[in-house]
């Protein structure tokens, strides 16, 4: 049995119809309470046909510091949210055409999303529908914006999804802002404190 995003998947990659993915979604809204970070995460939109969700956060860090951290998403990405199960092979090609991409066995990957936009040390956007998105007729794009504070870095995250999916998509907007919401707690500790899970 495959994985996909720490769920498990038919031998099509397709998602089991069962209430797992729920589930993980309110375990990272568990999560999110617990979070050290003064990150605010929202749904701004969610319709049957699409949505929208953002985090920001203040980072304690330099805007040139924050920024090459986003581009090493090795070192930070949940690894329970890979195909591969291990976030080392995770990697960002900061360039337009460039690829949000994961190595895979036996020569295998994965392109998670496309980079379309770089203003190095500001914006970054990505086009793609992560993870179990993509296995939909959806699209969406996946932005970070940095801006200076008073010696450290405001990161907004945002990602807004569009298309057809079975059953639509407002339902998914929460779960999403959970865990992208986790994602960048997770960049947020990496850069303050040199690990994304802090010890407790």
């Amino acid at each position: 049995m495959d994985r996909l995003w720490g769920r498990p998947v038919d031998r099509r990659g397709e998602r089991r119809r069962d209430r797992s993915w729920t589930g993980l979604g309110l375990a990272f809204a568990g999560l999110a309470l617990l979070g050290t970070g003064e990150a605010r995460c929202e749904i701004l939109d969610a319709t049957p046909g699409g949505f929208a969700v953002k985090t920001a956060v203040t980072i304690a860090a330099p805007r040139a510091r924050v920024y090459d951290a986003l581009l090493a998403v090795g070192k930070w990405w949940d690894p329970a949210h890979s195909y591969s199960g291990d976030a080392k092979n995770l990697s960002i090609d900061a360039r337009p055409g460039g690829c949000f991409c994961e190595k895979l066995a036996d020569q295998g990957g994965v392109q998670h999303a496309m980079v379309v936009l770089v203003i190095p040390g500001k914006t970054l956007r990505l086009v793609g529908g992560l993870g179990p998105l993509q296995g939909s007729g959806l699209q969406g794009s996946l932005t970070f914006d940095l801006t200076d504070r008073e010696g450290a870095t405001d990161v907004a995250m945002t990602y807004s999804v569009g298309g057809y999916r079975q059953g639509g998509l407002a339902a998914l907007a929460p779960i999403v802002d959970t865990v992208l919401g986790g994602q960048v707690r997770r960049l947020q500790n990496f850069v303050e404190k040199g690990t994304p899970v802090p010890a407790p």
